[in-house]
């Protein structure tokens, strides 16, 4: 079936399903949510859209915004709230159609209360109603975090059947096709419904990979002439598209004399939840340099060390950055007041995976940008700050592992006297980091892989190796196996390649400053879709950390058997405990 009959299909599908008399066609939200204050948001038909919230039986808030244009949301902030408190909301549009849903502030600065919450990234919108989340039970969440690649805009959909999104009617109706309706469901609705969202980009929320401080001259998808690629129309589209189909509210970078930051949106977020956590949310697309090419012969020592070597900004002046120096600035700030405060744990939600990986594809991850990511390991690790996690989303797969740094200053060294920046040695810190599978990416890491490292030179020799770990012929044998024989095996590859450079292998075991138990085993999730959950107990505030899946679907599936999708059900596939450093 041609992928464009796939598309088409889908797109009848899901018009025949939407609600005949849809008033509020892409349910209700909150997001962006205090101590004190929150951000409403619905869309809804033309005339008065009326926002209300009840603590309990008492109405504490009951406003209206006047839609003028069906097609944006309406937004309202609600503040003058009780920190630690659920609240319910009703949002009435003009025709009278009524959605209800609820929302939780966070925790006032001296209480250490339990805290749970969700995380996942990389959704596309034709791969609607995404049971991958429909677990999810949003009134047992303080707040769930979109984790970026919250709309693919450079992949056709029913919506927009182009390669890339452009005017802003184009960005918007990809961002309303998250929210279609399919058999009567969209879990992503029914989640945003009754828990806080907090929402970050990616890249596809513009273009693939894009790089928002590079110069628009170094990417030829963008038409302009002059300036960064965070000033052209795309990314101007994508963004405010995106600002206005989540509860978040719109705010900007002074204008200060920066050219990198001035005016542009500002998504980066710190937040409490009493002294049990901070969580702190980043934009690593916006400010980021240029990438580097990526290495095309992973067995190639000469190809390895010199991109190693270029990450480190070796001989120049400055370094490369991923997230802008406002950003990182602030993010350090940040967590060492929180340390300073002795808020127990740090989450620091990043889009793009900060552990090490190896160099395959690695330009666009941190591993890509060292020299900054270097800096920032080695400032929680020389303050002190205890208890971080990094939890990231874009590789749609989930690994877990604990993360190391090379000093900058070692780096030179070693290629000084050896010629090699892997001589240079790994500094372990107490921090890890869990990446997130895709709620609907097809296909999943792990398939993504096994065909990336066909296509390289000696891959084949790699993929051969692989296959007879598990005692299989080839790719189709292996594509046959348990999901969870797949991730054990890929689980191995992976610590063969992260063996080679001198990294940590994958989990937290071999890390004694971090104390982890395993309680449903494995540090590779590759094969599903899903999302992950965060419990913090709050007696002795140990996190424990729960992933999520179900196998994965394309397009072509949901077009043959939507119901049989739809019936899937997500299982536990990971789950363990860390204690919290004193």
């Amino acid at each position: 079936m041609s992928i464009n009959k796939v598309i088409l299909g889908l797109g009848l599908a899901a018009a025949a399903l939407q609600p005949a008399y849809a008033r509020l066609p892409n349910g209700i939200s909150s997001g962006d949510t205090t101590q004190t204050s929150t951000v409403l948001w619905a869309r809804g038909s033309k005339g008065p859209l009326n926002f209300k919230v009840k603590d309990g039986g008492e109405l504490v808030f009951d406003q209206s915004v006047n839609v003028t244009t069906p097609l944006i949301p309406a937004k309202i902030t609600v503040t003058g709230l009780t920190p630690g408190k659920t609240y319910s909301y009703q949002v009435t549009s003009a025709g009278g159609r009524s959605h209800t849903g609820s929302f939780k502030t966070a925790a006032a600065d001296d209480a250490t209360p339990g805290l749970s919450f969700g995380v996942s990234g990389d959704w596309r919108g034709e791969l609607t109603p995404y049971p991958a989340i429909k677990n999810v039970q949003p009134k047992n969440l303080d707040f769930f975090v979109k984790l970026g690649d919250t709309v693919y805009a450079d992949y056709p959909s029913p919506a927009v059947p182009l390669v890339q999104a452009e005017t802003l009617g184009e960005y918007r109706r990809k961002n309303r096709e998250v929210y279609g309706f399919r058999s009567g469901r969209n879990y992503f609705a029914r989640l945003q419904r009754d828990v806080s969202i907090f929402a970050t980009i990616d890249d596809h929320e513009v273009s693939n990979d894009f790089a928002g401080g590079a110069p628009v001259s170094s990417d030829p998808r963008f038409i302009e002439t002059t300036g960064l690629i965070n000033q052209t129309s795309l990314y101007n589209n994508g963004m405010q598209a995106f600002v206005e189909y989540n509860a978040i509210a719109d705010q900007r970078y002074p204008v200060a004399g920066n050219s990198l930051t001035d005016g542009r949106p500002d998504l980066y977020r710190s937040r409490r939840f009493g002294k049990t956590a901070s969580l702190h949310i980043l934009d690593a697309r916006s400010f980021r340099d240029q990438a580097l090419v990526n290495v095309t012969d992973i067995t190639s020592p000469t190809q390895i060390g010199g991109f190693i070597a270029q990450s480190f900004d070796i001989g120049k002046t400055g370094i490369r950055t991923m997230l802008g120096k406002p950003q990182f600035d602030r993010l350090k700030a940040d967590l060492l007041a929180a340390q300073t405060d002795q808020v127990i744990w740090k989450f620091v939600m990043i889009p793009e995976p900060i552990q090490n990986l190896g160099v395959l594809a690695a330009a666009d991850r941190y591993e890509g940008y060292a020299a900054e990511r270097s800096e920032l390991l080695r400032f929680i690790d020389e303050n002190g700050i205890k208890n971080v996690v990094f939890v990231a989303a874009d590789i749609h797969g989930t690994l877990i592992n604990d993360l190391t740094y090379q000093r900058r200053e070692d780096v030179q060294a070693a290629l000084a006297t050896v010629g090699n920046p892997l001589a240079a040695p790994q500094i372990k810190t107490s921090a890890f980091e869990v990446t997130t599978g895709s709620v609907a990416f097809y296909p999943a890491f792990g398939d993504a892989v096994l065909a990336l490292v066909g296509s390289i030179p000696n891959g084949d020799r790699l993929l051969g190796q692989l296959f007879a770990a598990v005692r299989v012929a080839n790719l189709e044998g292996f594509n046959a196996l348990p999901m969870a024989v797949k991730n054990a095996a890929m689980e191995g590859f992976i610590n063969g390649q992260l063996s080679q450079f001198g990294y940590s292998r994958l989990g937290l075991a071999d890390n004694d400053r971090i104390k982890s138990t395993a309680i449903v085993p494995g540090n590779a999730f590759l094969f599903s879709f899903g999302w992950t959950k965060f419990d913090i107990n709050p007696k002795n505030h140990a996190l424990d950390v729960t992933t999520y899946g179900i196998t994965p679907y394309s397009m072509a599936d949901l077009v043959s058997d939507s119901a049989q999708i739809i019936n899937r059900r997500p299982v536990a596939l990971s789950r363990f405990r860390v204690s919290p450093q004193q």
